[in-house]
C-alpha cells in the first residue's frame, strides 16, 4: 500500500462527506422549521470491503 495515496485519496473522501453532509444537515433543518433547541444525529460509515462500520452519535445545537 502506498501510504501517500491512502492518505491524499482518504481526505479527499473525508472532505466530501464532510461538505455534503453538512449541506444536507442545513437543508433538512431549515424544511423541518426548527430554529432552537439540539438535534439528536447519528452518522455511520461502512467499508463492508474491509469489515468496517463506525457509528458517531452526538448533537448539533440551534441556539435559542
Amino acid at each position: 500500500m502506498d501510504e501517500e495515496i491512502f492518505n491524499m485519496s482518504m481526505r479527499k473522501f473525508l472532505k466530501e462527506v464532510g461538505v455534503t453532509s453538512q449541506q444536507q444537515i442545513e437543508t433538512a433543518v431549515r424544511k423541518s422549521g426548527k430554529t432552537s433547541g439540539r438535534i439528536p444525529v447519528r452518522m455511520v460509515l461502512t467499508a463492508e470491503a474491509i469489515g468496517l462500520e463506525h457509528v458517531v452519535t452526538g448533537e448539533i445545537g440551534l441556539g435559542g
